[in-house]
């Protein structure tokens, strides 16, 4: 800091005014460097798309204008990349991370391998926030709510703890269908061309926004279907579909049912590591919130069909502490139901 006072006070010597922006320390740090975007699927999957899109307007909107590389980290249903970002990404603000939604909620359910608190992190905001649905391939067979207990329906996942395992496991407990998991795949792009070679029927627990960025004519040409929406309302997309709080008989089954959907309340969120310096997560935080509301990127998020919506970062806090100080009969109950409970981060 003295360094850089004395810098400040040679250039107003010789400049006789200085712009504030030369004497910028959080400019000062970014400015030239290289940062990195860790997303916790694989590549070519929606949340890609989100990420390829958004970094150049992050970039323009953080002091320095810094390059975002934007980097691959998938396994264990997201959580390798949360544990790296709880013990080995750098603290400096130059690491950020795009995260699977329901991934800061390992730790409350107790999944083995969770061992971090994403309540210490910095969380800058999500790109959006959405609806769950369970889409099937239109010739599997399985179109209707109904058809989910007159029939096995066969959905792919990616491991414990992912939403596309967690979601399907509820419904079956709480409701008694008949969804069979098939875990193992790298990301949700490969659940999608394991639908198109028909080795399973669908995908539980996916969004439409990821759907219209990677695969924009499935639903124009009705080659998937939506039996049901995870949702507490329906989706306007698709208003005959019915959502799953429709079936909810009691308050008990409600409270379960809100405490699993928290995670869609903060679709596709970014954060940085705990430890960052206060004066960076600040600048982090703006500029995510000047990126989200950028016209360019607006429009070019048009373009290519990815749904947007800002929640702000101290939302997403708000969102964790309300989920972790739920009664713990509640937090069992929505584990059981997810079939949580003894689940492995193990890749």
């Amino acid at each position: 800091m003295r360094a850089l006072a004395s810098c400040c006070g040679l250039m107003a010597t010789a400049l006789a005014s200085v712009s504030p922006a030369l004497c910028d320390p959080v400019a000062d740090f970014y400015r030239g460097k290289q940062m990195s975007l860790v997303l916790s699927t694989g590549a070519g999957g929606g949340y890609a798309s989100y990420a390829h899109a958004f970094a150049p307007y992050l970039s323009k909107h953080i002091p320095g204008n810094p390059t975002i590389v934007v980097q691959n980290m998938p396994g264990a249903g997201g959580l390798r990349a949360m544990q790296y970002f709880a013990s080995v990404a750098p603290r400096d603000g130059s690491v950020l991370g795009l995260v699977h939604s329901s991934v800061p909620f390992a730790p409350l359910y107790g999944i083995k391998g969770a061992t971090f608190d994403p309540r210490a992190m910095n969380w800058l905001g999500s790109i959006n926030s959405s609806e769950a649905i369970c889409v099937s391939w239109a010739a599997s067979g399985v179109t209707q709510w109904k058809d989910l207990f007159d029939k096995t329906y066969i959905v792919g996942g990616t491991g414990a703890g992912s939403q596309m395992e967690t979601m399907p496991a509820m419904i079956n407990t709480l409701f008694g269908t008949k969804i069979k998991i098939i875990s193992g795949y790298t990301g949700g792009n490969d659940v999608y061309l394991a639908m198109e070679r028909g080795e399973v029927h669908g995908r539980c627990g996916g969004l439409v926004s990821s759907i219209n960025s990677t695969r924009p004519d499935w639903f124009e040409s009705k080659k998937v279907v939506v039996p049901i929406a995870v949702a507490l309302e329906r989706n306007p997309l698709f208003p005959d579909t019915p959502a799953i709080y429709e079936f909810a008989t009691d308050d008990r089954t409600r409270r379960i049912l809100k405490l699993i959907l928290f995670p869609l309340q903060m679709d596709r969120p970014v954060l940085t590591p705990a430890g960052v310096p206060p004066e960076r997560v600040a600048a982090l935080r703006k500029a995510f919130h000047a990126a989200m509301n950028d016209p360019a990127f607006i429009a070019d998020a048009q373009k290519l069909n990815i749904e947007i919506g800002e929640v702000s970062g101290e939302k997403l806090q708000a969102i964790l502490e309300e989920a972790f100080n739920t009664p713990q009969d509640i937090v069992k109950a929505a584990n059981d139901a997810m079939n949580l409970t003894g689940s492995s981060a193990a890749e």
